[in-house]
């Protein structure tokens, strides 16, 4: 069975254009799938973690089977011909502030190279740090948290590559479609059985992942209501029954549709990717700061080779940051100055710790 859309709800309003560097219209209303699955996984969110961990369990099999699949199946179809050369675009695409410093440009100056493309694709391992978030809801955290991260973080990068070399072995990198790059790469070696295969581990893999993230940000914002940075009436408001977080999960789960619903998907990309790298450069300065200002402080996990490791995650996370267009870095001002806007005039003089601290 095939459901089929108009084109008007399948899609943002409008779309960014790199080659001009300006927003160009699509003829479309609405991505509608995008509206319907952040609602539907609220309404699973809200209900409970055990459901929802049981839902995303599910998930997770179903997109590993099919991972599995394409890469013992793929492997034979591999032409070595496809990898030469290795690196098209070159190794560099570092560029500051839109001024490309360490490799190529396009046309509409945005850098291009490996380091470009990593830039790009650093929201696929965005989800590694959410575990951490789940960690009043895990029976034993400072065991449970740290081998989550590093065991899913070990496994899935493995998968990466593994998938990236079957892609790009099977199909020359200039012909690879890129809205269903691995259903499209199978239905034309002979194998169209792996079409809809494929594209429901597709399906399946989004979905799994945004429903991680929209079950760690509710929890985010819990935390910050119990400190006072945030109204706790409404952020740390706790559903009596089903003991989650409501209204903050609910408010989460309508400023994701909405922005999935009519923002582009590479801008959404582009802006969750350099606020991500930033928050992970802040956490590596915090570590540096956390072990001179309370080297006594309990750690259940503690960070190895400090300093090295922090200062390691700062550059290549400020790496990645450059290696981003220029109008990333203007949509981070702009989100910054919104979040320096709250917390200016509400949470720090609500914060339970800053009055602490004095």
């Amino acid at each position: 069975m095939q459901i089929y859309l108009p084109p008007a709800f399948t899609n943002s309003p409008f779309d960014f254009d790199p080659a001009t560097g300006r927003l160009v219209a699509t003829a479309a209303i609405i991505d509608l799938p995008a509206l319907l699955i952040s609602a539907a996984l609220t309404v699973v969110l809200v209900i409970g973690i055990r459901r929802s961990a049981n839902f995303n369990f599910f998930m997770v099999v179903t997109k590993l089977a099919v991972v599995l699949l394409i890469v013992a199946v793929g492997i034979f179809y591999i032409d070595p011909a496809n990898w030469h050369p290795f690196a098209p675009y070159g190794y560099g695409g570092v560029s500051l502030f839109g001024k490309t410093v360490i490799g190529h440009h396009g046309a509409g100056g945005e850098p291009l190279g490996m380091m470009a493309g990593a830039a790009v694709v650093f929201y696929a391992y965005i989800g590694f740090d959410s575990v951490s978030t789940h960690a009043e809801e895990a029976r034993n955290p400072s065991r449970d948290v740290p081998v989550g991260i590093i065991g899913s973080l070990t496994l899935c990068t493995v998968l990466y590559i593994a998938v990236a070399a079957i892609l790009t072995g099977m199909v020359p990198y200039q012909q690879i479609d890129i809205d269903a790059p691995l259903a499209k790469a199978f239905s034309r070696t002979g194998l169209p059985w792996a079409h809809a295969l494929i594209s429901l581990g597709a399906l399946t893999g989004i979905t799994s992942v945004l429903m991680v993230l929209m079950l760690s940000q509710p929890r985010i914002m819990l935390a910050m209501a119990r400190d006072g940075l945030l109204p706790s009436g409404f952020f740390g408001a706790v559903h009596p029954q089903f003991r989650t977080p409501w209204k903050s999960t609910i408010l989460t789960g309508a400023v994701v549709g909405i922005m999935g619903a009519l923002l582009p998907l590479r801008i959404l990309a582009e802006l969750v990717n350099i606020g991500t790298l930033l928050a992970f450069v802040i956490v590596c300065i915090a570590v540096l700061i956390m072990r001179r200002t309370n080297p006594e402080m309990p750690r259940p996990f503690r960070c190895p080779f400090v300093p090295l490791v922090p200062l390691l995650g700062i550059a290549f996370c400020l790496l990645l940051m450059f290696s981003l267009p220029v109008e990333n870095w203007l949509r981070l001002i702009v989100w910054l100055v919104v979040g320096f806007a709250i917390y200016f005039s509400y949470g720090r003089s609500h914060s339970v710790l800053g009055q602490t601290l004095g």
